[in-house]
C-alpha cells in the first residue's frame, strides 16, 4: 500500500512528537483536581476497564451512565456474550481437563515413549490417524539428525537441503490439497486420513495458500485441531499454545465481559507462569487461566491466591511440586537408598520467595531469607498427582517437612497441608498485601506513579472488606484522582492492548485471530510467554521508544490495507458509523476543526472535506482533540499522497491517526 519511505518518513515525524508517558505527577503534594466532563468520564471508563472503545461505546456509557456500566461490568455472569460463546467453539480442547488435554493433543514424551515402548499407544480409533502421522515425524527427526552427523554437514548445507525439499514438498502438496478439495466438504477428513502416512505429511505440514486456507476452513473445529496436529512439529503442545493465545486475543477485542478479561490480564501478570517451562506446563494452562484467574478476577484475593497455589500450572513453574523437607521422610528414604536424583531436588525456595515478594506483602515487606526458607519447609508437600499425565493437585505429607516452623514472627506448627493454607491465608490479610495489591491495581488503571493518598484509600478498604477486589475498584473508580483531568489519557498502552484497540476503534473483525499472534510477538508481548515471575510491565518506560511507535505505525498500515491475516477493514464503513453516532453538530462547528457537515467518502479527497473527515475519524479513534503537530503530520503525509482514490487515503488517514503519540494512550 505504501513504499518504506512513507512509513519511515511518517514515524520520524511522529516520534517527534511530544507525548507518550513523559506525565509525570507529583503525587505526594496535595493540590486540587480538575474534574473530567460528561463525555471525558465515559471515555475514562472505556479506556481503563476495557481494551479500548468500539463506535458507538461512549455515547451507550453516558446514557447508561459510568457508575451504571461499571456495575454491570463488575457482574460478568450478567452480561450475555453471544459472539464470545460462538467463537471459542473453535477451541474444544482448551475446554477440557489436562488429563483429558493429553489425551486430546499429545506430546512430545508421549509421542517418544510410544516409538520407545514404554508407553501404550491410546486405544482411540479417531487418533490412529493422527499418531501415525506424528510417530512418523518423529522417526524422521531423528534420522534426519543422525544423517547429518554421519555426513558432517555444515549448517549452510543443512539448510539449502531443506530449502529444496521444502520446495519439492510444497509442490507435492498443492497437487494432494486439489484432490482433496474435491471431495464433499463433510468428506474432506475422512479422505485425507485414507491417504498414505507420508502423503499425510506432506499435505498438511506443506499446502500453501490459498488452497490451505479453503481446507483448514471448511472442517469442524476437531477437525482444524486434527489438522494442525499432523502439521507441525509432533507435539500438541504446540497446538494448545496457538489457540490459548488466539483465544486471549478474541476475548479481549470481542467480549462483551470486558473488565473481566482486562483483571484477567492484570491478575495472569501478577501471577505469571510461562507456557516455554516445558512439558507439562502447556497442558496445564488453559484451566489455570480459566479456573484460576479469570474465576477468581474480581472475587476476593485470598481466594485467588490459594487457588494460584495450588495449581499444577504454578507448582510447576516455580517448583514447589518437587520440593522436598530436609528432614522429610521421602528424604530420609532418598538418603537410605541412596538415591542421587531424590536426594538432590531438595528443599526449593522459588515458589516461597516469590509469593511474597511478586504476589503478597512486596519486596519490603518485612520477610528476611530466614523467612522464605521456612515458607519454604512451610509448603513442602504440595505437588501435582503424575503431572506428565495431567493430574491434579495434591498433599504429599512423606515430602512434607515435620516439626514448628519460625516464620513472620510467629510459630507455625506442624500440621500438613493446613499450614501452607493458613500462611497464605495470613499473607493476603496483611497491610503490606493490602498496600501492594492496592498499588499495582492503581498502576494498572491511573498512572504510572499512582497517588497515594489514592492507594492508602485503596487499601484501607482491602483491609475492612477481607480482600474483595470489586470494593476496592470501587474506591478506586469513586475517587476524585480517577475521573480527573490529571491522569487523564496519561496511561501508554501495552502491544496487547494496543492491537486490541485497533480492531475495536475500527470495528475490524479478528476472522483470523492467528495472524496477531506473531505481531505482538514482534512488538515484545509473546503472550503467555514472559519467563521472568513478574510478568509483563504496565508502565510506560518499558513500552515506548522509537522502535516501537515504528512498529506500531506498520501495523496500523498493514491493518488499514487488510494486509494483517486477510483481515477485512472497511473505512467506509466506519466514516459512515462515525458521522450516525456522532451528536447534533454544535454552534461553532466548522471551528476549530470541528465538522461542519456530514462528509462523504467522495469529499476526501478535497482538502476541505479531507480536513472533516480527519476531525471525524480524531474523535471517533481517540475520542478527543489531538495536537497541532500530530494534525499537521497527518496532513503532511496525506498531501503527499498523490495517487489511489478516496478510499485509499480515508485507509491511510485511518492508519495514521491510529499510529498518531495519541492513540497509544488509554
Amino acid at each position: 500500500m505504501h513504499p518504506p519511505s512513507f512509513l519511515l518518513r511518517a514515524a520520524v515525524a511522529m516520534i517527534a512528537l511530544p507525548c507518550l508517558g513523559q506525565v509525570t505527577v507529583g503525587h505526594h503534594k496535595t493540590q486540587k483536581l480538575a474534574p473530567l466532563a460528561d463525555e471525558e468520564r465515559a471515555l475514562q471508563m472505556l479506556n481503563r476497564f476495557t481494551f479500548g472503545p468500539r463506535p458507538g461505546d461512549v455515547e451507550a456509557v453516558m446514557k447508561m451512565g459510568p457508575d451504571a456500566w461499571f456495575e454491570q461490568q463488575l457482574n460478568p455472569q450478567s452480561i450475555s456474550d453471544p459472539v464470545i460463546d460462538k467463537r471459542l467453539a473453535d477451541f474444544p480442547s482448551l475446554y477440557l481437563p489436562p488429563v483429558r488435554l493429553h489425551e486430546a493433543l499429545p506430546s512430545n514424551q508421549t509421542v517418544r515413549q510410544i516409538v520407545d515402548e514404554k508407553h501404550p499407544q491410546p486405544q482411540d480409533p479417531a487418533m490412529d490417524g493422527v499418531y501415525e502421522v506424528m510417530l512418523l515425524k518423529y522417526r524422521h527427526q531423528k534420522q534426519e539428525q543422525a544423517a547429518q552427523q554421519d555426513a558432517q554437514m555444515t549448517p549452510e548445507q543443512i539448510q539449502a537441503q531443506k530449502a529444496a525439499d521444502r520446495k519439492q514438498q510444497q509442490d507435492t502438496a498443492q497437487d494432494l490439497a486439489n484432490n482433496l478439495l474435491a471431495f464433499p466438504k463433510n468428506q474432506r477428513m475422512m479422505a485425507l486420513m485414507k491417504m498414505p502416512v507420508e502423503q499425510r505429511i506432506t499435505l498438511t505440514a506443506y499446502v500453501q495458500d490459498p488452497q490451505r486456507g479453503m481446507l483448514v476452513n471448511d472442517l469442524n473445529p476437531r477437525e482444524r485441531e486434527l489438522f494442525s496436529l499432523m502439521s507441525g512439529p509432533p507435539n500438541g503442545a504446540a497446538v494448545i499454545g496457538n489457540e490459548l493465545q488466539q483465544e486471549k486475543l478474541i476475548r479481549a477485542i470481542q467480549s462483551e465481559r470486558q473488565l473481566q478479561e482486562v483483571m484477567t490480564d492484570f491478575w495472569f501478570n501478577h501471577f505469571n507462569v510461562d507456557i516455554r517451562k516445558g512439558e507439562p506446563e502447556p497442558y496445564y494452562l488453559p484451566s489455570y487461566e480459566r479456573d484460576v484467574i479469570r474465576a477468581h478476577a474480581l472475587g476476593k484475593f485470598k481466594d485467588l491466591l490459594l487457588a494460584s497455589a495450588q495449581h499444577p500450572a504454578m507448582l510447576f513453574y516455580l517448583d514447589n511440586w518437587s520440593s522436598i523437607g530436609p528432614d522429610s521422610l521421602a528424604a530420609d528414604r532418598a538418603k537410605q537408598k541412596q538415591n542421587p536424583k531424590q536426594a538432590q531436588r531438595g528443599l526449593n525456595e522459588n515458589y516461597g520467595r516469590e509469593v511474597m515478594e511478586l504476589h503478597t506483602v512486596g519486596v519490603n515487606g518485612g520477610y528476611s531469607q530466614t523467612d522464605v526458607t521456612n515458607l519454604a519447609k512451610v509448603l513442602t508437600g504440595w505437588t501435582i498427582d503424575q503431572p506428565q499425565q495431567g493430574g491434579g493437585f495434591v498433599f504429599d505429607p512423606r515430602r512434607h517437612e515435620p516439626g514448628t516452623k519460625q516464620w513472620f514472627g510467629q510459630n507455625m506448627q506442624e500440621n500438613g497441608y493446613a499450614e501452607g493454607q493458613k500462611a497464605l491465608e495470613w499473607l493476603a490479610a496483611q497491610p503490606q498485601t493490602a498496600h501492594f495489591i492496592s498499588y499495582k491495581l492503581a498502576q494498572r488503571f491511573v498512572a504510572d506513579d499512582p497517588p497515594s493518598a489514592l492507594v492508602d484509600r485503596m487499601a484501607k478498604t482491602y483491609l475492612a472488606k477481607d480482600g474483595d477486589i470489586r470494593e476496592v475498584l470501587l474506591t478506586m473508580v469513586h475517587s476524585p484522582e480517577f475521573f480527573s483531568k490529571q491522569y487523564y489519557r496519561t496511561k501508554v498502552k501495552t502491544p496487547l492492548e494496543f492491537v486490541a484497540s485497533a480492531f475495536r476503534a475500527t470495528a475490524t473483525n479478528p476472522t483470523n485471530a492467528g495472524a496477531l499472534i506473531g505481531v505482538l510477538t514482534r512488538m515484545g508481548e509473546p503472550l503467555f510467554q514472559m519467563q521472568p515471575p513478574t510478568g509483563y510491565p504496565m508502565t510506560a518506560d518499558h513500552w515506548m521508544n522509537s522502535g516501537a511507535l515504528v512498529d506500531r505505525l506498520n501495523f496500523s498500515m498493514q491493518l488499514a490495507s487488510s494486509k494483517v491475516g486477510g483481515m477485512k477493514f472497511d473505512a467506509p464503513q466506519l466514516l459512515a458509523a462515525g458521522l450516525l453516532s456522532r451528536p447534533a453538530l454544535p454552534p461553532n462547528a466548522g471551528k476549530n476543526g470541528v465538522l461542519a457537515h456530514n462528509v462523504t467518502l467522495s469529499e476526501v479527497g478535497v482538502p476541505n472535506g479531507q480536513q472533516e473527515a480527519l476531525a471525524l475519524m480524531e474523535n471517533m479513534l481517540i475520542g478527543g482533540e489531538v495536537s497541532a503537530k500530530t494534525n499537521d503530520v497527518i496532513r503532511q503525509e496525506l498531501a503527499q499522497q498523490t495517487q489511489g482514490d478516496a478510499a485509499q487515503k480515508l485507509d491511510t488517514m485511518t492508519a495514521l491517526v491510529l499510529g498518531s503519540p495519541e492513540f497509544q494512550m488509554r
